[in-house]
């Protein structure tokens, strides 16, 4: 889900709100609905000569936000003790409006409204996202220092621009880190309707690469085959369908006997050690999340006779591990891939 910042919306950014800063804090980890609010802060100064004022547009919600907010995230943002909250408005919620505050939101698309005197690389109407982690995305505008922006090309859609520094990045970086892919090569992963996955798919098929892609089961699952097809899927399988003993023949059927060379785990449990299974000899199998929160145990034969080697991978550390052309050359990528339309996006957009 995405929230876009309207004049109509909760976020108001008209001028009836004198630039007051409208924002979603919370100042305690716990459960998102009893710990966030909405709040309406005093202005906040003019940017400093380093800092650009970033009107924020339009924001995602990633489960890594619930996470951060949870505090069972290893990420989180900085205390905001510089936020006033503005005489005679109300929170949403009923407790202490003078403590310092965390703002939640990772990802944005933003437009420049105003530079300091010695930013030379932003100016006033360029549209930006956040180069740097936790920087608090959930609000109408944020003053930020220009290294932590990037800018974004025109033709990139709001939507895609918002959402393109966590998942697609980390689908792109996860096909080429671990072992070289050629096209003909296959892949297996789980969660595949999750963002991640489905962009592993579309950036995949973009390489030539074939994916067999796992799912739970549902009412609606022929459905959701039809349109993991209609990205690129090569094979969708439910988590039922892949522990039929019959389905490793099957599979290498669809391979001609090709080994499977990489498993992206995003969910963990016996699922993946079920996933595992179907790779082949020297494969990697790396995990990025843990959506069942279950462990993986793994045969220790796997190791042993087939070479298996396991990865964890964070784009975040990716990110703070690489120099910062590194990481404009990734959302270079990630754009060039949108304006080929070999990566596309169907966002639910909620005006709060």
């Amino acid at each position: 889900m995405n929230f876009r910042f309207g004049q109509k919306s909760l976020f108001s950014t008209s001028s009836r709100q004198n630039n007051a800063l409208r924002a979603l804090v919370y100042h305690k980890n716990g459960n998102p609905a009893e710990v966030m609010r909405a709040q309406t802060f005093e202005p906040l100064g003019k940017p400093g000569p380093s800092q650009v004022r970033v009107k924020l547009l339009l924001s995602p919600i990633n489960p890594a936000d619930i996470n951060v907010i949870e505090g069972v995230y290893p990420d989180a943002p900085i205390l905001r003790s510089d936020l006033v909250p503005k005489a005679g408005a109300s929170s949403s919620l009923g407790y202490d409006r003078e403590k310092p505050v965390f703002v939640g939101g990772n990802e944005a698309i933003g437009v420049v409204t105003d530079a300091g005197t010695a930013v030379q690389e932003f100016k006033a109407g360029d549209r930006v996202i956040f180069d740097k982690s936790q920087l608090g995305a959930w609000a109408t505008y944020q003053n930020l220092e220009a290294a932590q922006l990037a800018k974004v090309d025109e033709d990139i859609s709001d939507v895609a621009a918002a959402t393109m520094r966590i998942n697609p990045p980390t689908a792109l970086l996860m096909l080429r880190s671990f072992t070289t892919l050629q096209p003909g090569d296959w892949i297996i992963q789980n969660g595949a309707n999750s963002a991640v996955g489905q962009a592993v798919i579309q950036i995949a098929a973009a390489l030539g690469v074939n994916t067999i892609n796992l799912v739970r089961n549902r009412p609606d699952i022929n459905n959701l085959m039809i349109r993991l097809h209609a990205l690129g899927a090569t094979r969708v399988l439910t988590y039922n369908e892949l522990a039929d003993k019959a389905m490793k023949q099957e599979v290498k059927k669809w391979t001609n006997g090709k080994s499977i060379k990489l498993g992206l785990n995003c969910v963990g449990g016996k699922d993946t050690t079920t996933m595992t299974g179907y790779l082949g000899k020297d494969a990697h199998l790396v995990s990025y999340g843990a959506m069942s929160k279950s462990p993986i145990s793994l045969p220790t034969s796997y190791f042993i006779f087939k070479n298996l080697t396991c990865h964890g991978y964070w784009q975040s550390k990716w990110y703070n591990d690489h120099s910062k052309a590194d990481r404009l050359g990734v959302y270079a990528e990630i754009m060039d891939l949108i304006r080929q339309k070999k990566v596309s996006y169907a966002a639910r957009v909620t005006e709060p």
